[in-house]
């Protein structure tokens, strides 16, 4: 059976917008097809030139999932979690009714599990509000305006076999409060999240499809970026 291969990852940029706690990353050209001309490789008449882009980030930049070491100073790092977590059947919830900042809640849950006609069962859940399509192109807003995802929504989760789910924008905990009430949930339960998904309109109605977001294996990282994709069966 053919397969749609869906990007969900956002593009990494030279100062791109981060999580409000956070540095945005520096992404800018290191060596270039014209400075690299004096290097004199190649041979007459085919000379060789390249390019080579100098990367200084944290581990949460763009679209990444937080290892278990992100809010437990006793978690696995990001190089010790089984890569089975990133990857597996997947469902995104219908959630586009949810404002910028507003709560999202079990009846939430409740109501676009039954929309998408799939029964959670150890899915990996991606929630899809609408928040980066409407806010990205606002630099203050995309960081400032992410709703919450509560702990009763997040609890649901949990009383399913959910051990991995993914929002739009820098967090799953509203940014208006430093109460962090998701993450420490999340750290309580041994479950965690990607965070910053994009293009989730795109999986909405699918049924259940296939997710990968493989994270680079950082010794001891509290995180890192994925290039997150879904799977669809045409």
């Amino acid at each position: 059976m053919a397969r749609k291969i869906i990007d969900l990852s956002l593009t990494v940029e030279d100062n791109m917008p981060a999580h409000k706690l956070f540095q945005s990353p520096i992404y800018i050209p290191a060596l270039t097809h014209e400075t690299t001309k004096s290097f004199g490789l190649g041979v007459e008449g085919d000379i060789m030139t390249f390019q080579t882009n100098y990367i200084g980030m944290l581990d949460h930049v763009g679209t990444h999932v937080d290892a278990f070491r992100h809010v437990n100073p006793k978690g696995k790092p990001i190089d010790e979690m089984p890569l089975d977590l990133f990857m597996g059947k997947a469902v995104t919830f219908d959630l586009t009714h949810i404002k910028d900042l507003e709560e999202i809640t079990e009846k939430h849950m409740d109501e676009a599990e039954k929309k998408s006609g799939v029964k959670v069962d150890g899915h990996i859940v991606l929630l899809c509000t609408g928040f980066h399509a409407r806010n990205y192109a606002d630099r203050k807003q995309i960081v400032w305006g992410n709703p919450q995802l509560t702990v009763g929504a997040s609890e649901w989760l949990y009383k399913r076999g959910s051990k991995m789910h993914g929002v739009e924008g820098p967090s799953t905990d509203a940014p208006t409060n430093n109460i962090f009430a998701q993450h420490r949930y999340c750290r309580d339960k041994g479950i965690t999240h990607f965070e910053w998904l994009v293009n989730l309109e795109a999986t909405i109605g699918k049924g259940e499809f296939e997710f990968i977001g493989l994270p680079i294996k950082f010794k001891g990282g509290s995180g890192s970026p994925v290039r997150a994709v879904a799977l669809l069966d045409e």
